[in-house]
């Protein structure tokens, strides 16, 4: 008769412990600063469309993502035709293959352009999108605050 033995994880990842016994925690080498996670996500980017050409894009059919909070809609208004979602919700609302899509999201090759405030959580929450396999996400160069400096439409949130 063979005795079964329970499986045993691997070493690593986020069930196991590494060698040194810390679950979860990066070591030295693979642990990164805030600055460099920015610098790889955009270099996962197409494009980063200044708010000029993000307008044009958008009149060409592009759909926009507003990941701002609700404070921030709230003092800077909006950007008329932006589809509001939430940053804590993107990835399951945009999965092109997940059952919580948005109807909005048409495919992996639809043009997105994603805002923030000032271009930076943007620019991460793209990264992941692109690792979703959506080819063409990017985010608007400058966020809001770019847009609504550069003159271009935005109407106060609640009127839409």
């Amino acid at each position: 008769m063979t005795t079964r033995r329970a499986h045993q994880p691997a070493t690593g990842g986020l069930r196991g412990k590494p060698p040194n016994g810390t679950a979860g925690t990066p070591d030295r080498c693979t642990a990164k600063s805030a600055d460099e996670l920015l610098i790889e996500a955009r270099a996962l980017l197409p494009h980063r469309p200044s708010p000029a050409d993000a307008h044009a894009a958008q009149a060409r059919g592009a759909l926009f993502i507003d990941i701002r909070g609700d404070d921030q809609r709230r003092a800077g208004g909006l950007i008329p035709g932006a589809l509001v979602l939430p940053r804590n919700a993107l990835e399951w609302r945009c999965d092109p293959a997940g059952r919580w899509r948005h109807p909005a999201m048409t495919g992996r090759d639809q043009r997105l352009i994603l805002i923030c405030q000032e271009g930076f959580q943007s620019s991460l929450a793209a990264a992941a999108l692109q690792r979703l396999g959506l080819v063409n996400a990017t985010d608007l160069d400058g966020g809001f605050a770019a847009w609504a400096a550069a003159g271009l439409p935005v109407t106060p949130a609640g009127s839409e």
